[in-house]
């Protein structure tokens, strides 16, 4: 297996042979330049924790980086496959959820590690679901309509073009919206005060 310079020598190797600048790097990985460039000028040491986003976004897969053969010799896997997810923004009243005025930018992750469903990103806002979710991580929902008690859920109030994400919890006739940061109260939803229930949370990642 690699050590963390190796790891890292590779890494810029990728990004050379596929023409990938620095910028179009750190975009797909989610970071500021600067990280990166600490991580290429080996000033910085290099967080494993990152593997995955890195070998996403250069189409590989976090084994290749690492230097680990998974495969017995004279046996290849038959592709890399990648697929974009988009990550919204404001959400245009009544328009399909991934529609294109809805798109703020796409993310390019490895397809093995998506769960199955019609996948976008929320820019998660605030500190409301932290310790669970940090503000500024990037939250994958799956598109759904309906998820279970305790679930954490991306939610349109009425009259709102950002989703929220709130734990569900159902009690009788009303659903209350909870924060995991206690700072918070939970919101109250009744016949009176309509939400959508837009899809669940279930992934996240986050920048340094």
């Amino acid at each position: 297996m690699k050590n963390n310079r190796e790891i890292v020598d590779q890494i810029i190797l990728l990004a050379k042979q596929q023409g990938l600048s620095l910028s179009e790097l750190a975009r797909r990985v989610g970071m500021a330049k600067s990280a990166v460039s600490s991580y290429f000028n080996k000033t910085r040491e290099f967080p494993l924790n990152r593997l995955t986003a890195f070998a996403s976004a250069l189409n590989v897969s976090p084994e290749e980086l690492l230097g680990i053969d998974l495969y017995p010799q004279n046996v290849y896997p038959l592709s890399h496959q990648t697929t974009k997810i988009p990550v919204l923004g404001a959400i245009a009243c009544g328009a399909p959820i991934d529609a294109v005025e809805n798109v703020d930018e796409y993310i390019t992750v490895h397809s093995g590690t998506l769960p199955k469903g019609n996948l976008f990103y929320l820019v998660a806002k605030g500190d409301s679901m932290y310790p669970t979710i940090p503000d500024g991580a990037y939250v994958l929902i799956r598109e759904q309509s309906e998820v279970e008690d305790g679930e954490i859920a991306a939610v349109l109030l009425e009259n709102d073009t950002q989703a929220t994400l709130k734990r569900i919890k159902k009690e009788a006739d009303i659903v209350l919206l909870l924060p995991d940061n206690s700072s918070y109260d939970p919101i109250i939803i009744t016949k009176d005060t309509p939400v959508r229930i837009i899809g669940k949370a279930v992934q996240f990642f986050s920048n340094l």
